[in-house]
């Protein structure tokens, strides 16, 4: 009964696996077989060619300065009768700002225009002479020659006089005042400081490096501290044509627009400045890390119908992650994005990643 038995155990254990063995080759089947073109290639990160901005900027920074600050000196010695302008008053061309006191040549004026008068009459006399022939010819020279230095030295003491009034010479604002009524000064002596508002300029340093680069009338964007709000726009108009004494560095003069004082930029206000240096507004690029170099030179893969094509190229200026290609590639081509140290012209590959 024992032998008899075993069979029909034996039968009931295969009848009771075969519905896991079904199901599980279901389950295989279902798998999806991985398509026969993607067998042999390599998974690559590519980039798409085409133009990226590879300008270089350098950030400067200066004060506001007037485009034209005037010393205003005393043209002679004296004590100063008055004061008629103060640090802050807008003034124009020819307005008095100081008087001085100049009694003494007051009066030598009024001697000089009374010698004129006096050399004026002999001449006049010495005319008459001469054309009566009773005086000689050097007679009449004399006296013509005598009103002639009457006259310069009655100039030259009207000057003197117009020295005691101290005027502007330019419209602009008074920046600064060094003296007070009654104080004596002496000729050449500062008195005030007169600034011309309605041009006004940043003239920050610039690396001997990064000035080659620059030219007049380049734009330069523009932001003040005490405005973070309003953006300028400024001009390069002058670089310095000599490094300053201390440093290799060149002043670079940049105009602000004429309406920068009407929106509250003063002289001393600091202004900051990006100075775009060797712009590459348009440059076809690829990152640094995909150019590869051996003996016949650097070479860029591109991606073509799934395959690497090795690309003799040339290469230009470096920008953080970035490689300028200055020929070699066109606008529009795929290239390998990463080291090409491992790879090979004809080499199939397929695409996963993009970069930039």
């Amino acid at each position: 009964m024992t032998r008899s038995r075993h069979p029909r155990a034996r039968h009931r254990r295969t009848a009771a696996w075969a519905p896991i063995v079904l199901a599980a080759t279901w389950l295989l089947s279902a798998v999806p077989t991985p398509p026969a073109a993607a067998e042999g290639t390599t998974p690559v990160a590519a980039v798409e060619i085409h133009p990226r901005d590879l300008s270089r900027e350098v950030a400067v920074s200066a004060r506001v300065e007037p485009y034209r600050l005037l010393r205003l000196a005393a043209r002679t010695g004296g004590t100063l009768e008055r004061i008629d302008a103060d640090v802050g008053d807008a003034v124009a061309a020819g307005d008095v700002l100081a008087r001085i006191d100049v009694a003494e040549a007051a009066a030598e004026l009024r001697r000089a225009e009374a010698r004129v008068r006096e050399a004026r009459l002999e001449y006049e006399r010495a005319v008459g002479l001469r054309e009566r022939q009773v005086i000689s010819s050097a007679e009449y020279e004399r006296a013509a020659i005598a009103l002639e230095v009457a006259r310069s030295d009655r100039d030259l003491w009207r000057t003197r006089v117009a020295y005691g009034e101290v005027t502007a010479p330019m419209g602009g604002v008074i920046t600064a005042r060094h003296v007070e009524p009654g104080e004596a000064v002496d000729a050449r002596e500062t008195l005030f400081e007169l600034a011309s508002m309605d041009r006004l300029v940043l003239r920050p340093r610039v690396s001997e490096l990064d000035v080659i680069h620059l030219s007049r009338g380049q734009p330069v964007p523009i932001r003040f501290d005490a405005f973070p709000d309003l953006a300028f726009d400024g001009t390069i108009q002058r670089i310095f044509p000599a490094a300053e004494p201390d440093s290799p560095q060149f002043r670079v003069e940049i105009a602000l627009p004429g309406d920068t004082a009407g929106r509250g930029v003063r002289p001393g206000n600091l202004g900051r400045a990006r100075i775009t240096v060797d712009p590459r507004p348009d440059a076809l690029a690829v990152p640094t890390a995909a150019v590869g170099e051996d003996d016949d030179g650097a070479y860029v893969y591109v991606i073509a119908d799934e395959r690497l094509q090795r690309r003799a190229v040339e290469r230009g200026v470096t920008r953080g992650p970035w490689t300028e290609i200055v020929d070699g590639l066109a606008a529009g081509e795929i290239a390998l994005a990463t080291n090409p140290i491992d790879m090979a012209d004809g080499q199939r590959v397929r695409i996963v990643g993009w970069r930039g």
